[in-house]
């Protein structure tokens, strides 16, 4: 169903695949991207990146499931942090690292970005995974 790669002749990634290729006929769910926000709409961690990246893969990990999925499933993510320096980047890439994200490996860019969406947001991750194929996707 897929098959990732790690390219022998590039560099090796941390934590991530060179190429995810998914065969033809593959169910995939595209997820918005995921915010640092609880049940009730409060932001989770102010000021705290790694807080907030956990929450964000809460809530992705919630919304693979409701779609017949899991973070193990996922073949592609992008991580916004807003930091103009990289130590804050490696912080929020340590999380995702530790996470279910990285038993496929999945394709992945980590990008430093000036603000995002919701005043306090420190991280932003949006994903696309493969729906398993005995999977019903709830209402």
């Amino acid at each position: 169903m897929v098959q990732r790669s790690i390219v022998p002749s590039l560099f090796p990634p941390p934590g991530y695949a060179h190429t995810a290729v998914v065969e033809p006929g593959t169910r995939l769910v595209f997820l918005a991207g995921g915010v640092p926000l609880d049940a009730d709409g409060k932001l989770v961690g102010p000021g705290d990146g790694p807080a907030q990246a956990r929450q964000v893969l809460a809530n992705l990990e919630e919304a693979l499931r409701h779609a017949g999925s899991t973070l193990a499933d996922v073949v592609a993510s992008t991580v916004y942090v807003v930091s103009p320096e990289p130590g804050p980047l490696s912080e929020v890439w340590d999380v995702v690292n530790a996470s279910g994200l990285a038993d496929g490996p999945h394709t992945s860019t980590l990008l430093g970005v000036a603000c995002l969406g919701y005043t306090g947001q420190l991280v932003e991750i949006t994903v696309t995974a493969v729906v398993r194929e005995d999977a019903a996707v709830e209402g």
